[in-house]
């Protein structure tokens, strides 16, 4: 069959036609890209310049295009500021308070339309995929100056000689390199990160979208995830890492998963510092309906609620660290919100599941450690904001929390801060659910050297008002059957002065036996300037459960006078024990002596 199908003349000339409609048309492809590159050169460089008000060019070493596939890929890109550009810009008082830089090896362009482009003006792309690119911004202020002679036209308005539309489908950057350098404070301040992939999706503009506002950067949503950041203290005590930070602009969520927050090992820890050791971890954070405009114009902080889910929260008091005699106002949650957070803060509401909390102490006399344990806390806080519009009408921020105390019993707290009171007013109650007192004992016996070795409490609650200085309230603790033991530093019981705890100074009922009316305590409270907020909370509550076992002042005092008593007793005993043994022990030496000169006379 192919051998005949020559022969005859037509086929020959079919042939040939062929030949030459498919050269000419590789030629008139050729010829076309040849054309259409250089001009589409021309028409970005030029969108660029009219876009940015000639203060940022582009420019690639190489155009790839092909017309039949819509495909168009350029290499070695720079985008860049032009710095004299930007110099008579700050001259006029016009200039950017950011100056941005990209650098792309390789840039490809596919299913574009050039034939549109070239006579309509419209450039329709449907994706543009950019891999390890390297961005770098320069922030010179942290607001753009504005005055009347800044050019107040829309991009479109800018662009719309070059262009009637534009409108891409998907824009991919992968794998960035992002290094940002701050020159706004003292010294220069660089940060970079790396892993980090954006997803731009149906960026239109056109006369429709120029002042759309629902659309960011022209875009319909912009996706951003950042991969395995982690960083290291200047101190070089912690490291932080995060697993995965993603922002939506569409959904406006922002989602953080795998927080860590780990310090060096606790020994190598304290001898290098003086103050308490912090471990922190969180599964997942989620921030919605984030303002992100705002965070990036201001770093002010706008969030309608935060879910913090699953993780748990470690301090370790330094047993190194010297006693503070300064005022601890500064560990107070609402002095936090209106002094140390610089940043414009408001979050309406902060929802917390799944944590565990661990404080754990040293005590030096025993030479152990008491871990104090609340398990499973969940909380909503409301109205955290030092905001002064939001201030006017609500200056009250709240705090509702459960959690299981040492795992066991139920906890209840309901929180009150004043967030623009002069003596920093706040308040809190609660309610601790029945639970055997010794399971008490792991925080109790290593940092009081005071076991519980029988009781049943049925109920503790609590009501008090607070300022910086001062503390007033009631405090409820009914149980039954408390005994105790009083222990040495090796947990080996102090029977005598066991036996006085139990028979005169506790109460081992509330309310006592054939009385109804349950001992409360009326708490006046006058704070430690260095005590900080926790530990003041703490002492209120121990002092009203002491008071409600019947341990007020005057039975500590006697308990601990009888107890330096024994102490001394005892070592007493311990240094005429020794002194009895170095006797034995000297006589025993001289009779070895004597024995043994008596040997060699005979």
């Amino acid at each position: 069959m192919a051998t005949t199908f020559l022969k005859h003349r037509w086929q020959k000339i079919l042939l040939i036609v062929i030949g030459a409609v498919v050269l000419l048309t590789i030629v008139a492809v050729l010829i076309i890209n040849s054309f259409l590159a250089p001009k589409l050169s021309a028409k970005v460089k030029e969108a660029v310049l009219k876009g940015t008000d000639s203060l940022y060019t582009i420019n690639y070493s190489n155009l790839d295009l092909n017309i039949l596939q819509g495909k168009a890929v350029l290499y070695d890109i720079t985008f860049k500021p032009d710095t004299a550009v930007y110099s008579q810009m700050k001259k006029q008082g016009g200039a950017p308070g950011s100056l941005y830089e990209l650098h792309v090896k390789r840039l490809v362009i596919s299913n574009a339309h050039p034939f549109e482009f070239y006579f309509k003006k419209k450039l329709n792309v449907g994706r543009i995929t950019l891999n390890e690119p390297e961005i770098q911004i320069s922030k010179y202020a942290d607001k753009d100056t504005d005055t009347a002679k800044k050019d107040k036209r829309t991009l479109y308005q800018k662009i719309s000689k070059s262009f009637k539309l534009v409108h891409i489908g998907e824009i991919l950057f992968t794998n960035i390199n992002y290094k940002q350098k701050n020159y706004t404070g003292p010294k220069l301040a660089i940060s970079e990160l790396k892993e980090m992939d954006i997803k731009a999706t149906d960026l239109l503009i056109d006369s429709a979208t120029q002042t759309d506002t629902t659309r960011f950067l022209y875009c319909k949503d912009v996706t951003t995830e950042l991969k395995n950041y982690n960083s290291k203290a200047a101190s070089g005590l912690y490291t932080f890492k995060v697993k995965s930070v993603k922002l939506s602009t569409q959904t406006k969520n922002l989602a953080i998963t795998g927080i860590d927050l780990k310090p060096i090992d606790r020994a190598a820890f304290f001898e290098k510092s003086k103050k308490d050791r912090f471990t922190l971890h969180i599964d997942s954070a989620q921030l919605k309906n984030f303002d992100y405009i705002n965070y990036q114009k201001s770093q002010s902080i706008d969030i309608k609620k935060l879910v913090i889910d699953k993780g748990y929260f470690e301090v370790f008091s330094n047993y190194n660290g010297a006693l503070q005699t300064t005022d601890r106002l500064v560990t107070f949650p609402h002095w936090a919100i209106r002094h140390a957070i610089k940043a414009t803060l408001n979050i309406d509401t902060l929802d917390m599941k799944r944590m565990n909390v661990v404080y754990s102490q040293l005590n030096k006399t025993s030479k152990k450690f008491g871990h104090l344990k609340f398990n499973n806390i969940s909380g909503r806080f409301l109205n955290l904001t030092n905001r002064a519009d939001k201030l006017k009408k609500n200056n009250i921020a709240t705090a509702n929390i459960t959690s299981y105390f040492m795992g066991k019993a139920k906890l209840d707290l309901h929180f009150v801060f004043n967030l623009n009171d002069a003596t920093y007013n706040y308040a809190y109650k609660g309610h601790l659910a029945p639970m055997n007192m010794s399971d008490v004992n792991p925080v109790l016996m290593p940092l009081s050297m005071v076991k519980i070795t029988d009781g049943r409490l049925n109920s503790f609650d609590f009501d008090i008002h607070s300022t910086q200085k001062l503390s007033k309230g009631t405090v409820s603790f009914l149980y039954k059957g408390l005994k105790v033991d009083i222990l040495r530093p090796d947990y080996t019981k102090k029977t005598l002065i066991s036996a006085l705890a139990n028979a005169v100074i506790l109460k081992h009922d509330n309310p006592d036996d054939g009385n109804k009316t349950p001992r409360l305590a009326n708490e006046v409270y006058i704070r430690p300037a260095n005590f900080p907020f926790f530990k003041t909370v703490w002492h209120v509550l121990l002092n009203g459960i002491k008071n409600c076992a019947g341990v007020g002042p005057a039975q500590e005092k006697k308990l601990n006078q009888q107890t330096n008593t024994e102490d001394k007793k005892e070592q007493e005993k311990i240094v005429k024990k020794a002194v009895k043994e170095k006797e034995k022990e000297d006589k025993k030496f001289k009779e070895a002596v004597e024995k043994k000169k008596g040997g060699k006379k005979g």
